[in-house]
């Protein structure tokens, strides 16, 4: 890996399939032989959440809405054309493929490998995986690929904006067809609890943030000491969710390669295709790059966090969120070599032909 690729992705994040490996085996490690564990974490319940899952959760979340400056959607304007075809991709077409290809091949291809109630169990997943773009990541692929970081920018605020009113609605869309109905309200309190809350929180320590010490101290000092918090919680939340998954990846390890296959395909058409589309648009490529980017890749902790609250932490619906985590950063660093290698393909900024 090359040093510019190691400034712009931490020590955490550069092995994060190596991490989410060990903290997949130490869960059903504890699962298995330390039972009392996940026992007692399980009776920390309070309005149908997991405590420790959910303050964990809130410990991935809150660092990530730091992040995010409102103040960008003015720039919405300055580059309509790729906006439009991120978001777009994002919330017209992610959606529908993610859920298309679940169905395929949970309940057609392995069929015969899979009983039907444990298909649509993992289709449950992958649609919560699939209606929630990522807000975080995107923005260490965007400096991999040299992306515009104003674009990456606007394009995260207003992502953040349209989960707030398009979350819901695409899911029980989705799930509906299955006959997979969920109430409103508890889908609506999830995205109150896990987006709602750590954004208006992100949103009030970014502005005191910046009022008090200035933006350069906010996004150079301040910012940073969260980066290890943010991975870390995610690390933990794994662990306690495997202690709970451990017996059926015990009994039936072959789920996670299956469950692997259709959210694979879905990161790598997804990119693709807005990667094409931009291409075809004349899109440059700092555009095309985090356009593509953002909407191959997935807001896991979000779609973890409310498969734990409509389900519970040892559901096969939250298994499926978490294999999501496992597939997504090697798949990502692939989509950022190939991007890399075809930037010929585009025009180049009219600021670098000067």
């Amino acid at each position: 890996m090359s040093k510019e690729k190691i400034q712009g992705i931490g020590f955490f994040e550069k092995y994060l399939t190596v991490w989410v490996l060990l903290c997949m085996t130490a869960g059903i490690l504890i699962g298995k032989f330390l039972p009392g564990i996940p026992a007692v974490l399980e009776k920390f319940q309070y309005a149908g959440q997991n405590l420790p899952i959910a303050i964990l959760i809130w410990i991935m979340i809150y660092p990530m809405m730091m992040k995010i400056d409102f103040q960008s959607i003015k720039n919405v304007g300055k580059n309509t054309s790729g906006i439009l075809i991120s978001s777009g991709s994002s919330w017209l077409i992610k959606p529908f493929l993610m859920f298309g290809l679940a169905t395929l091949f949970f309940k057609v291809i392995f069929q015969p490998l899979i009983p039907a109630d444990l298909a649509q169990d993992f289709i449950t997943g992958a649609v919560l995986l699939g209606v929630a773009p990522c807000t975080a990541m995107v923005f260490v692929w965007s400096h991999l690929t040299k992306g515009d970081p104003a674009h990456t920018l606007v394009q995260v605020s207003v992502n953040d904006l349209l989960i707030l009113v398009l979350f819901v609605p695409l899911v029980q869309l989705l799930l509906g067809v299955n006959g997979v109905h969920i109430p409103w309200d508890t889908l609506a309190v999830s995205v109150i609890l896990f987006v709602v809350v750590p954004l208006v929180g992100g949103s009030l320590t970014r502005f005191f943030m910046i009022r008090k010490k200035g933006e350069q101290y906010f996004n150079e000092k301040f910012v940073p000491k969260f980066n290890g918090i943010t991975t870390l919680g995610l690390l933990l939340t794994l662990i306690i969710i495997f202690s709970f998954q451990g017996d059926i990846i015990i009994e039936q390890p072959l789920y996670v390669l299956l469950i692997a296959v259709p959210l694979i395909l879905q990161n790598v058409i997804s990119a693709n295709f807005t990667y094409y589309l931009c291409k075809l648009t004349k899109q440059p490529h700092n555009i095309a790059a985090p356009a593509s980017l953002i909407a191959a890749s997935d807001f896991f902790e979000l779609s973890v966090a409310v498969a734990i609250a409509l389900f519970g932490p040892d559901s096969p619906v939250v298994l499926a969120c978490t294999v999501g985590v496992l597939t997504e950063v090697p798949v990502m660093l692939l989509l950022v070599r190939f991007i890399n290698k075809t930037r010929h393909w585009f025009p180049e900024p009219a600021a670098d032909n000067k």
